[in-house]
C-alpha cells in the first residue's frame, strides 16, 4: 500500500517506489513512502492564499469550535486508530498517551481559547502604558495571526500525539499547517489525517500533509512562516541553519531528544514511599513505548550509599515486563519501531560500555508473539557508571528501553551532574523533603524544561516524568533544542505577530475594541442597564450622581460587616495611622458605587459576574463626597446551553472620584446581559 500526501486540496500519490516501512513487530511490509513529484512550492502557496484567508475570517472562539468537533469526531474513530498503532509496536497504553493524549490535546486547547481568549481575530496582550505625563498618548501590544504557514515535521514515536499537539495552537491562532511525520510511522498519521479532512470541519486549505522528504520546501517559506520540528539535535541543527531560513529569520522551534534525568532525594529511605515511587517512575519511563519518547528517564542519579538498594529494586521492578505483539492484554512493552532502530540503540549502549558503563541488568528475550528478529524487539537494559563523571552516559543517548544509574555523593553532585546533560526536556526530583526539593529544584532549573517534584501527596494524581501538558511548556535549553510548544496561551502566541501600537486613547480603543481610560465616552439618556447585549456600544458611559460619606455610613457598614479595623472605627488609633483620621472601609465605597450606578428595575442585566482588578488610589474621609462613572469596557458574547437564555457578559470600568474629581477607586464589574436573540 502506498502512502499518499495531500497536496493544494488534493490527494497525491508519487509514482516512486519510495521507502518500504515494515511494522514493528513482525517485520512484515506495510506501506511504501515518498513525496516524489511533489509541488513543494504550490503547497506553500495554497496555505498562504487559501487555507490562511479561510482561518482568519473566524475568531479564536470560532477556531476552538472547530477544534473541539475535530477531537469529538476522531474521538469516536480512535479503535481503528489502536489497530493500526499495534504495528508501530505501541501496547493499547502506549497508545493511549498518543491518540487519546493527542486528541485531548485538541480538547484542551479547545477550552482554552474560549476562556483564555477573546472572541476576536486579533489578541490585546497587555493594559495599555503611557508614554505621556498628559494621558493623551499610550501604547498597548497587539497581536494578530502572522500571514504564513506553520510547517510541522514530527518524529516517529508519536505518530498521532505529534501532529496534534503542534496543529493545535496553530490552527487556534489562525495559521495553516503543512504536516510531514516521520516515514517510519506515516501510515498513522496519514489515517488519523484523512479522518480530519473527511470531518469537513476545517476550512480548504487549513492542512496539508507531506508523506516522504520535505525536498525544496525551505526554499519556498518567509517571514511569516515557520517551523517546528520533533527529532534529534543533530537533525534540527542541520534543518535549522538552512539558508533560506537564516536568510529570512524564519522561526524555527526545535524540541529535540535530551538525556532526562531523575534524581533520588539523600533523605529518602528503602521502605519510604518515595523509593517506590522512583523506582516504578524509572521502570515506567524505561518501558512505556519501549522507551522511544523524548522525555523518557535515561540517566538515574541515586545517593551512592543506596545505588545498591535501587538498582535491586529497579530489578525486580523491571523483570515483571512481558514483551511480545503489543495487540495480546498480557504483553507491557512492545518492540521498537523497527529492527533498524533496535541495531542502532544496540550500538549506543556498545558505545557506552566502551566509555565506562557496565550492563547491571538486561530482561528476558522471550517473547509472548512477534518475531525477535524480523520485529524491533529490545529487552529493557540497566546501565550502570561507577564513576558518572567519566560516563558517556551524559553524552550519548541509546533511544530505547535503557537507563544509566550513577551515584553521587552530596546534592550539589546530583545538581551538577543533572546539568551536565547540557539541557533537558524534562527532570524529576522525588523526595519528601521540601528543603531538599527546594535546593535541588533551583539547582537544575536553569538547565530543564519542566521539572516534577515527585512525593507520597502528589503521586495519586501527578500525570508522571513523560507526560507533557498542553497548559505547560514543552520544550528545554541547549541540547533538548531551546524551543517551546504548548504552554497554553503561550503555545498560539507562537503563530502570531505581536505589533507594537503608539497612539491617543480615543484611537486606541477603536483598535482594541475595548474602552481605554481617558478616550472619548458616549453619554445616553437611557441607563446602560435598561439595554440589551447588542445594544450597548465600548465606551457608553454613565456618571452617576454624588453622595457625601458620613460617620453613620461608616459605623452602619462596621456593623453590618463586622469590619472593626482600627483605621474605621478606632479614632485614636486612626489619628495614629497612615491616614492621621478615620475612613471609610474601601469596600463600602465599592458597594456605594453600585448604589450609585445600579439602576433597580428588572432588565437586560440578569446577575453581576464578577468583580477584577481593584485598586484603592486615595483614601476616603468623613465628609468627602463621591461619584463613580461606568463604561461599557469590553462584551463577550456567550453561547447559550439548551434551553438557556441567549446573554453575553459586559465588562464595565469603574472610576471613582472624590469632590476634587480625584480617582479614589477603579476596578472593572462583569455582568450577565441578554441577548435579544
Amino acid at each position: 500500500m502506498k502512502i499518499s500526501s495531500y497536496a493544494a486540496g488534493a490527494w497525491y500519490q508519487s509514482p516512486a517506489e519510495g521507502t518500504l516501512v515494515r511494522d514493528a513487530v513482525y517485520g512484515e511490509p506495510v506501506a511504501q513512502v515518498s513525496s516524489e513529484g511533489l509541488d513543494f512550492k504550490a503547497m506553500v502557496e495554497y496555505a498562504r492564499k487559501v487555507g490562511g484567508p479561510n482561518l482568519r475570517r473566524y475568531t479564536f472562539h470560532e477556531r476552538a469550535a472547530m477544534l473541539r468537533a475535530l477531537a469529538q469526531y476522531l474521538l469516536e474513530r480512535k479503535e481503528t486508530f489502536y489497530a493500526l498503532s499495534y504495528k508501530t509496536g505501541a501496547t493499547r497504553y502506549d497508545s493511549w498517551f498518543d491518540i487519546d493524549g493527542g486528541i485531548g490535546t485538541f480538547f484542551s486547547y479547545a477550552s482554552l481559547a474560549r476562556r483564555e481568549l477573546p472572541n476576536e481575530r486579533f489578541l490585546v496582550e497587555d493594559d495599555p502604558l503611557a508614554l505621556s505625563k498628559g494621558g493623551s498618548f499610550l501604547g498597548r501590544h497587539l497581536l494578530v495571526p502572522k500571514e504564513g504557514v506553520a510547517v510541522h515535521i514530527n518524529a516517529y514515536n508519536f505518530p498521532v500525539w505529534g501532529m496534534l499537539e503542534k496543529l493545535a495552537p496553530g490552527l487556534i491562532a489562525g495559521v495553516p499547517a503543512i504536516v510531514k511525520p516521520a516515514t517510519q510511522t506515516a501510515y498513522l498519521t496519514e489515517a488519523v489525517f484523512r479522518a480530519m479532512l473527511e470531518s469537513g470541519i476545517l476550512p480548504e486549505g487549513a492542512i496539508q500533509l507531506v508523506c516522504g522528504g520535505i525536498g525544496d520546501l525551505f526554499d519556498h517559506l518567509n517571514e511569516q512562516d515557520s517551523v517546528t520540528f520533533t527529532g534529534s539535535a543533530a537533525t534540527g541543527r542541520k534543518l535549522k541553519t538552512h539558508p533560506n531560513l537564516v536568510a529570512n529569520a524564519v522561526p524555527f522551534n526545535m524540541e529535540a531528544d535530551s538525556l532526562n534525568c531523575a534524581i533520588l532525594g539523600q533523605t529518602v529511605e528503602p521502605g519510604d514511599p518515595e523509593f517506590g515511587l522512583f523506582v516504578k517512575e524509572v521502570a515506567r519511563e524505561m518501558t512505556v513505548k519501549a522507551g522511544q519518547k523524548c522525555t523518557a528517564i535515561r540517566r538515574v542519579i541515586v545517593p551512592r550509599e543506596k545505588s545498591e538498594a535501587v538498582l535491586e529494586a529497579l530489578k525486580q521492578e523491571l523483570s515483571k515486563t512481558r514483551l511480545g505483539d503489543p495487540s495480546r492484554e498480557e504483553v507491557r512493552m512492545g518492540p521498537l519501531v523497527g529492527a533498524g532502530q533496535r541495531a542502532d540503540v544496540r550500538a549506543v549502549v556498545e558505545e557506552l560500555k566502551a566509555r565506562g558503563c557496565e550492563v547491571a541488568w538486561e530482561g528476558s528475550s522471550e517473547l509472548l508473539g512477534g518475531d525477535f528478529e524480523k520485529g524491533g524487539f529490545m529487552p529493557p537494559t540497566l546501565l550502570f557508571s561507577a564513576n558518572p563523571w567519566e560516563s558517556g552516559a551524559h553524552d550519548l543517548e541509546p533511544f530505547g528501553p535503557v537507563a544509566t544509574l550513577m551515584p553521587y555523593e552530596s546534592l550539589d553532585e546530583a545538581i551538577a551532574l543533572a546539568r551536565r546533560g547540557k539541557g533537558s526536556l524534562v527532570g524529576s526530583i522525588v523526595t519528601y523533603d521540601r528543603q531538599e526539593a527546594r535546593r535541588l529544584f533551583f539547582g537544575c532549573a536553569t538547565h530543564h524544561g519542566r521539572m516534577l517534584i515527585l512525593n507520597r501527596e502528589n503521586a495519586q494524581e501527578s500525570t508522571g516524568h513523560g507526560s507533557p501538558l498542553p497548559p505547560l511548556v514543552h520544550g528545554g535549553p541547549g541540547r533538548a533544542g531551546g524551543g517551546e510548544e504548548l504552554g497554553g496561551v503561550r503555545g498560539i502566541k507562537h503563530y502570531l505577530q505581536r505589533c507594537a501600537v503608539q497612539t491617543d486613547p480615543t484611537t486606541l480603543m477603536a483598535l482594541c475594541q475595548e474602552y481605554v481610560r481617558g478616550a472619548r465616552v458616549k453619554e445616553d439618556p437611557i441607563h446602560p442597564f435598561r439595554k440589551y447585549f447588542e445594544d450597548l456600544e465600548i465606551g457608553e458611559s454613565l456618571l452617576t450622581h454624588r453622595r457625601t460619606v458620613t460617620e453613620a455610613d461608616i459605623v452602619n457598614f462596621a456593623n453590618v460587616t463586622g469590619d472593626y479595623f482600627y483605621a474605621h472605627v478606632d479614632e485614636i488609633g486612626a489619628k495614629e495611622s497612615i491616614f492621621g483620621e478615620r475612613v471609610a472601609h474601601g469596600y463600602f465605597l465599592v458597594s456605594a458605587a453600585a448604589g450609585l450606578f445600579v439602576h433597580p428595575a428588572p432588565g437586560p442585566v440578569l446577575a453581576n459576574y464578577g468583580l477584577e482588578r481593584l485598586r484603592f488610589i486615595e483614601p476616603v474621609k468623613i465628609g468627602d463626597t463621591i461619584q463613580a462613572r461606568l463604561t461599557v469596557k469590553s462584551k463577550a458574547a456567550k453561547d447559550p446551553k439548551p434551553g438557556e437564555r441567549p446573554s453575553g457578559v459586559v465588562t464595565w470600568a469603574v472610576e471613582i472620584t472624590n469632590q476634587e474629581g480625584r480617582t479614589i477607586a477603579l476596578y472593572d464589574i462583569l455582568t450577565l446581559v441578554a441577548r435579544r436573540g
